[in-house]
């Protein structure tokens, strides 16, 4: 039993890069469904696929690279909120990471979203990752 499956998926992601993996699979959640969209969607990752042939499921994520430079989209996964302590931003005080140029990903009422996103909905939540 896992007991931050976030964590855990952050840090196989984290692990794969740093081995220059193309692909990597990680057991699926709703919750991690949602990070990868949102990892898709602001251009960390290159595609993923959810195969739900199992009883839990998995997700494949193919990693983003430089196709000249081989560096990472990714160069930073940070865990930010855990779960023996919790962390929560309200819509006044969003997290900026990196001065604009990481991402917070923030799990809220309306669903899981950047901070920038967030902020315009004009809601908070709980700060689950930065980006970068």
């Amino acid at each position: 039993m896992n007991t931050d499956p976030i964590a855990d998926f952050l840090t196989r992601v984290r692990n794969a890069i740093k081995a220059n993996h193309r692909v990597v699979e990680i057991p699926a959640s709703n919750i991690k469904k949602e990070i990868t969209k949102v990892l898709y969607h602001k251009g960390y990752i290159q595609s993923y696929r959810f195969d739900d042939s199992s009883v839990q499921g998995t997700i494949k994520i193919a990693l983003k690279y430089n196709p000249t430079t081989k560096v990472p989209a990714i160069t930073k996964l940070e865990r930010i909120s855990s779960p023996g302590l919790r962390t929560y931003a309200h819509v006044e005080n969003m997290p900026r990471v990196l001065s604009g140029l990481g991402i917070a990903i923030l799990s809220t009422s309306k669903g899981v979203m950047t901070e920038k996103e967030a902020k315009a909905q004009n809601v908070g939540g709980e700060v689950l990752c930065y980006v970068y």
